[in-house]
């Protein structure tokens, strides 16, 4: 690890706005009140990286209380900072793998989950890896509350292809969904947020594709 990546490692473990690994067991059930000190409405984004889509949807929406989780410290490390130097309250950054979400969160304690350009894990040998395997849909209903949204946002066309798919086996309710985002009538100031590596692939012409979506059947 180069001596960049090392000091934004030690520097994120020292910021109030993040828990790490099993100190977020301790919050399960309990992040609005003991985290953030009320009962709003709580979003994830999962594979957040910089946490640029988490700190802007907290911008956007000061009602709710946000959640970034990633298993890379240096890279929430970007996304916490500009937090804490902006002011942003309603924002907290979460460092586990996401493998382990229900250690941290309550059945039916979330609102709302966002995965924005995950890695696509295009092997087939990698299937169980992809945030949209059924395993991990089946993690997310449980802590989700009933009436919860989804969101998926990728470049990836296989991946994009893949969760409709599984949406469709599981028999869950598509609300919305577009291979050509910025070609679209679904576009808005919450799908307009763009990421580090949704702007490199813009920059190239590649069409973002979206998909919300719902476990009511």
């Amino acid at each position: 690890m180069g001596k960049d990546k090392l000091r934004k490692f030690a520097e994120v473990s020292t910021f109030k706005n993040v828990v790490q690994l099993d100190e977020g067991k301790d919050l399960k059930g309990k992040w609005g009140s003991q985290h953030f000190g009320n009962n709003n409405p709580i979003v994830l984004e999962l594979a957040c990286g910089k946490g640029e889509y988490t700190v802007n949807l907290a911008k956007l929406f000061p009602q709710k209380n946000f959640i970034g989780i990633d298993y890379k410290g240096n890279r929430i490390w970007r996304g916490a900072k500009t937090a804490l130097e902006e002011g942003i309250d309603n924002v907290g950054f979460l460092r586990i793998q996401i493998e382990t979400i229900l250690e941290h969160f309550e059945e039916n304690e979330v609102d709302e989950i966002w995965i924005t350009f995950p890695d696509p894990q295009p092997q087939d040998s990698r299937e169980k890896k992809r945030l949209t395997n059924p395993k991990f849909l089946e993690r997310y209903q449980y802590i989700m509350k009933p009436d919860g949204l989804m969101h998926l946002k990728t470049d990836n066309d296989g991946f994009y292809a893949y969760t409709l798919d599984q949406i469709d086996v599981l028999g869950l309710t598509k609300e919305a969904q577009t291979d050509d985002l910025y070609h679209s009538e679904l576009v808005d100031d919450v799908l307009s947020i763009k990421t580090y590596y949704e702007k490199k692939y813009l920059a190239h012409n590649k069409n973002i594709n979206y998909v919300r979506w719902t476990f009511k059947k």
